[in-house]
């Protein structure tokens, strides 16, 4: 039960931050920059939910709880995107745009297998798209 706990709130935080939308081509820079930030996200919040059990068995968290970690998972976002001179607004707006190219997404992890492996080893597909909720998750 915990698990599911720590997979729904994996997705409901991807999804907030990682969702994919139409847009204009993205400049090989950019590609750069987005992918390694989701790479980096991803793992984050992975590693964020590990320990999922700590609420207790089946046991939801609070809503305080709830509230703490969504600012302190803001937090953390932030300080991971600063290093690619990102705020958490600016790569949520323009994410979508970037990783609608899905051609250049696709050759420059082509062209970086070792980004690749951890890119495909992300939950993204599993959380971020498709479920019979239609929340992606």
């Amino acid at each position: 039960m915990a698990m599911n706990l720590a997979r729904s709130i994996i997705g409901i935080s991807l999804g907030i931050v990682l969702f994919a939308g139409a847009g204009l081509a993205a400049e090989p820079a950019e590609v750069e920059k987005f992918v390694k930030a989701r790479i980096e996200i991803g793992e984050m919040m992975t590693n964020y939910f590990q320990g999922g059990e700590k609420y207790g068995e089946g046991q939801r968290p609070s809503p305080e709880q709830m509230k703490e970690m969504g600012a302190d998972i803001h937090a953390k976002l932030g300080k991971l995107l600063s290093k690619y001179d990102l705020t958490v607004e600016e790569y949520r707006k323009r994410s979508p745009e970037v990783f609608a190219d899905d051609a250049a997404v696709k050759g420059y992890l082509n062209e970086h297998p070792d980004l690749k492996q951890r890119y495909e080893a992300l939950p993204l597909d599993r959380m971020g798209r498709g479920g019979s909720t239609g929340r992606g998750y």
